[in-house]
């Protein structure tokens, strides 16, 4: 297969992998730390109308999500790319980076989360997942 393709086809089969992941940590965070009362955590409007009513441990599970979506992402995209397998897995953790920066820009939330998931849940965490992908 043509490396390029193949390298292509490594960073799309991570983003879809790691959003799995990551959206299968955020489905399963409110059967395990439930949402503060009287918190709507189904839509957008009702999540960010209610965050200031999250204590710090319902922060635990995106977290989570978002460093082993990343992790997991960057893993496979490093598994499967032919050729830059680093490179490969850093752009899914620039993906998730992005991504996680237009949510917290959308949601807001306390500054020491934003800090430690910008800071430590993407790109610390593709290159963690390239590191075990190259043994």
């Amino acid at each position: 297969m043509n490396p390029i393709l193949k390298n292509i086809l490594a960073v799309v089969a991570g983003v879809i992998v790691g959003s799995m992941v990551n959206m299968g940590i955020v489905m399963i965070s409110g059967s395990v730390i439930p949402p503060p009362e009287g918190g709507d955590i189904t839509t957008m409007e009702g999540l960010k109308s209610t965050i200031h009513l999250f204590e710090p441990k319902h922060f635990i599970f995106p977290f989570l999500a978002h460093a082993l979506g990343t992790l997991v992402g960057a893993f496979i995209a490093a598994k499967i790319a032919a050729t830059r397998k680093m490179l490969m897995a850093l752009l899914i953790g620039l993906f998730f980076l992005i991504g996680g920066t237009v949510n917290i820009a959308m949601l807001g939330g306390p500054m020491w989360f934003t800090a430690l998931d910008i800071i430590v849940a993407y790109l610390p965490m593709a290159y963690l997942g390239y590191l075990l992908a190259k043994k």
